[in-house]
């Protein structure tokens, strides 16, 4: 019964906190300076993550083929190559990786 209770908690607590900042802002708009400040919030937050998936361990880092991947797949991007094709570069590059170690 507790395990139904956290998570009903936590779903009203969430509720609530994405409906504050429409509730509490209106129609007014943000600063530029804050505006600027959230746009960037998810890039950031997203090469975060690939990061710590990427080189993350058990308390240390780990360097293996993921890491190859993760270099083929920003390759791809900076040469502007299609969203497939970035994926399958990524997942070539460290399937090859795999096999070669």
């Amino acid at each position: 019964m507790t395990v139904w209770l956290v998570v009903a908690v936590v779903g009203t607590a969430t509720i609530a906190f994405k409906a504050a900042g429409p509730l509490l802002l209106g129609r007014r708009r943000l600063p530029d300076q804050v505006a600027g400040l959230v746009a960037l919030l998810a890039p950031v937050l997203l090469a975060a993550l690939v990061v710590t998936q990427t080189v993350g361990g058990d308390n240390r880092l780990v360097l293996d083929a993921r890491l190859v991947g993760v270099g083929a797949g920003a390759a791809a991007i900076a040469a502007r190559a299609p969203l497939p094709a970035v994926v399958v570069a990524a997942a070539a590059a460290t399937a090859v990786t795999r096999l070669l170690t």
